[in-house]
């Protein structure tokens, strides 16, 4: 199995890539690495080279560009090599913390959608607060969404837990102001009667507080209420620990409990970290395609690796396929 890291993407780019990267082959046996990006500083953080090889380019595309010229203009930039790779079939999957809206259109453009599925999703795990997790979809692909974009969301998202995650039967909630039937605006309301007649494990209309609880194991919604909900549990989590933080040095006596709590504040710090789910999914494309964080560290690198693995040994991307064209099916007659 071949994994294609575009190394050049991301705050911590291309440290953060060729740790995780090294981590990774030391981890899993069955697969092989690809870093694109400029060979010459990779080589300077690459000290062990079993099962890892560098395709050289020293162009990438910057975090303030727009998606598609930059995509268009720059072919040889490191992520959309990454891209090419996987669809030209040297690679199973590929990864990159760079530009997000980049990352979409490159893998619309050179992958391509699996038949069906009429929009891909963003779709990252978010912590929960017994340490599982749930998957949020979408998180800002698609900010104007119709009813039927929300199903096949829910439809992949529910795929994915229970293929990756190992979840049976996973809860699918429908991301609303409240949590009685009739809810919402229009998209909402619509939404809900068509996730009522799937054939998956739907709960009904959740609320954004319960998220972090473990209400769901899918929650869904359009890609504007996605983004909000996503930046604001960062934002809260960044914000709760900077308190603690300032707190717990404010005198001696703190500094002192600060001592003895560390190990189980660490614990907490870790459960309700990004690194340890991976990163964001593009379901919907026709290969495993993986949007790690901007900031990542060598952590999530490591675990967006992971992540791309199951994914390819578990056929994520063809179950995905098939489910969508028995539902075309279905629909049409």
């Amino acid at each position: 199995m071949k994994i294609v890291i575009d190394a050049m993407g991301g705050d911590q780019a291309p440290k953060a890539h060729v740790a995780g990267a090294m981590a990774a082959v030391r981890s899993f046996e069955d697969i092989q690495i690809v870093l694109v990006g400029d060979e010459v500083l990779l080589e300077q953080h690459l000290t062990k080279k079993k099962n890892i090889s560098i395709l050289h380019t020293n162009e990438k595309i910057e975090d303030d560009e727009t998606p598609t010229k930059a995509v268009r203009r720059k072919k040889d930039s490191s992520m959309v090599l990454a891209v090419k790779e996987v669809k030209e079939g040297r690679g199973d999957a590929c990864i990159s913390s760079g530009n997000t809206g980049a990352l979409m259109t490159a893998g619309l453009l050179h992958i391509g959608r699996i038949s069906g599925i009429e929009r891909p999703a963003l779709a990252p795990m978010l912590p929960t607060v017994d340490g599982e997790g749930f998957l949020l979809l979408d998180v800002g692909a698609n900010v104007d969404a119709k009813a039927e974009h929300l199903l096949q969301n829910a439809q992949m998202g529910s795929t994915y837990m229970e293929m990756v995650k190992k979840v049976n039967s996973p809860r699918v909630g429908l991301v609303n102001i409240g949590t009685e039937d009739g809810k919402g605006n229009e998209l909402s309301k619509l939404a809900f009667d068509k996730l009522s007649q799937a054939r998956l494990q739907f709960i009904g209309n959740v609320e954004a507080r319960d998220l972090l609880d473990g209400v769901c194991d899918v929650a869904v919604c359009d890609g504007f209420s996605g983004n909000l909900i996503l930046k604001s549990i960062e934002g809260t989590a960044a914000t709760l620990f900077q308190l603690l933080k300032e707190e717990l040095t404010s005198s001696l006596p703190n500094k002192l409990a600060a001592g003895v709590l560390k190990p189980s504040l660490k614990n907490i710090k870790e459960k309700m970290s990004y690194s340890h789910y991976g990163g964001a999914g593009l379901f919907g494309l026709r290969a495993p395609v993986i949007k790690a964080h901007g900031s990542s560290d060598h952590t999530a690198i490591y675990h967006a690796i992971r992540q791309a693995r199951q994914m390819v040994n578990e056929n994520v991307t063809a179950v995905i396929a098939k489910d969508a064209e028995e539902q075309e099916s279905e629909k049409h007659g």
